[in-house]
């Protein structure tokens, strides 16, 4: 496979006896969303785990821009452009928004002045300005998730890893998030990997959906495509069609 910003093959992970994930393979393009999907259990956020160094996979392999970095650490990955959040919020709640912002980005050697000037373009964009001062610890869970996300953009990514960004989210923040995500992959060339429960957002956002069951790759296609699987309906669709996911 070739053109991929980061690419994991052959994955395998075990918990005991419990084979998680097994021969996962997954690929991104610059540019590009990509939707993982599948049933509660099915090895998706472990393979996030995988991805961004948090957990050592038992097989397999890692590469970023041509680099292996099967056994790099989650902070390499990140100095590298892995970005990542998190199904629970991950924010540092006693300080306010823009700081969390700043924190992100409190590596890099740039003047304070061009960091500000980031997080305040960020915060703008994900239509956050007017809370730009106030702490994070007491936002609700939508403006939480946004918040994440700002934090996982300030310092620009070159991959963007989303856990389920838009649990809890209302529908204007939903197409808030969609925008804010369509915007990173077009105008930054980042990839993109959804994981999310909420299926039609998924279809509407992705161009690839990946669907994983009980540690394997089921299908992989356009949305049109693993619509009409009928082993994703049977796996998942149909369960998430009668949660009205």
């Amino acid at each position: 496979m070739t053109g991929y910003v980061l690419e994991a093959r052959d994955i395998g992970v075990r918990f005991g006896g419990v084979r998680a994930l097994h021969g996962v393979g997954i690929g991104l393009r610059p540019g590009e969303i990509c939707g993982l999907i599948g049933p509660n259990g099915a090895g998706k956020t472990t393979l996030f785990d995988v991805l961004t160094g948090i957990r050592r996979a038992d097989g397999g392999r890692i590469v970023l821009e041509g680099t292996d970095i099967t056994r790099r650490s989650p902070v390499w990955r990140a100095r590298h452009g892995m970005r990542r959040t998190f199904q629970r919020q991950q924010l540092f709640g006693q300080l306010t928004v823009t700081d969390n912002l700043l924190v992100a980005q409190e590596w890099r050697r740039g003047a304070p002045a061009q960091r500000r000037a980031r997080a305040a373009g960020v915060l703008h964009a994900c239509g956050l300005d007017t809370l730009a001062g106030t702490y994070a610890g007491g936002l609700p869970v939508g403006r939480a998730r946004m918040v994440e996300l700002a934090r996982a953009l300030a310092d620009p990514p070159r991959v963007l890893l989303l856990d389920e960004p838009a649990s809890g989210m209302t529908a204007d923040e939903r197409g808030r998030l969609a925008a804010v995500v369509r915007h990173i992959a077009e105008e930054e060339n980042c990839a993109v990997l959804l994981v999310e429960h909420n299926v039609a957002f998924v279809m509407e956002l992705c161009a690839r959906v990946v669907v994983l069951d009980l540690g394997e790759v089921l299908a992989e296609g356009t949305p049109a495509e693993v619509r009409a699987d009928p082993r994703v309906r049977d796996a998942y669709l149909g369960t998430a069609s009668a949660a009205g996911a």
